[in-house]
């Protein structure tokens, strides 16, 4: 099963440190956070991985190369200087994906997610990673069935971790041009296509300079 990351944010609220250093190259432990990533995919068992790329992307490109240093084969997918959100982006790397599902991860998360449960996840149209809310975003995103299905009415809401792995027929006949992934999921979701599981461990999203100097302490004392 192949892999993407999701690379191609301008990472807003991380400014200024993201003026000059894309966001996936900032560093949490030692190490960008894209090299943690990286490696928590190999160690996963995916080692076939597609990042796509806007914002600075040539640095990330040249920072990963060709991915051999983790025994890993990394391709590229460049959107240019407009960043195509996570539908759009993923809709234009799907030649490079292929035809059979693949995993998608942020690359500006920390977690301990066992990802290599998901290469024998069985899907329909995609399957999600949910955590408890965290204190940025309280609201959460959908909530899950006693039948392990995605919903927008069921509650508790949970929210989306950013680790799902997709089916390619979720993105048929979405242009590669700027478009969230939340319309796509509430579509599929609808029609009860959308499987999901509750991760309680290590999760974090580096939105901010405090989070990223936050996993970086506990990264360092882990």
């Amino acid at each position: 099963m192949k892999a993407m990351i999701l690379a191609a944010g301008r990472g807003e609220r991380m400014q200024p440190l993201t003026l000059t250093t894309p966001k996936p190259l900032l560093p949490a432990a030692g190490k960008p956070l894209i090299e943690h990533c990286i490696e928590n995919l190999v160690s996963g068992g995916f080692t076939e991985i597609v990042i796509n790329l806007s914002h600075l992307g040539e640095q990330i490109r040249r920072y990963c190369g060709d991915g051999k240093l983790w025994g890993a084969t990394i391709e590229y997918s460049d959107e240019g200087e407009i960043a195509l959100e996570t539908a759009g982006g993923i809709a234009k790397a799907l030649p490079l994906l292929g035809n059979q599902p693949f995993l998608v991860i942020n690359a500006d998360i920390v977690c301990d997610y066992p990802l290599s449960k998901l290469k024998n996840q069985t899907i329909d149209l995609a399957h999600l990673v949910m955590i408890d809310n965290p204190p940025h975003h309280p609201e959460g995103d959908f909530g899950l069935t006693t039948d392990n299905l995605l919903s927008q009415h069921e509650s508790p809401k949970l929210t989306f971790s950013g680790i799902g792995i997709y089916h390619p027929d979720l993105f048929a006949g979405i242009k590669p041009e700027p478009l969230k992934l939340r319309p796509i999921l509430n579509q599929a979701i609808a029609a009860n296509r959308i499987s999901g599981e509750k991760y309680a461990g290590l999760w974090m999203d580096i939105g901010t300079p405090e989070r990223l100097q936050e996993v970086d302490w506990i990264l360092g004392n882990r």
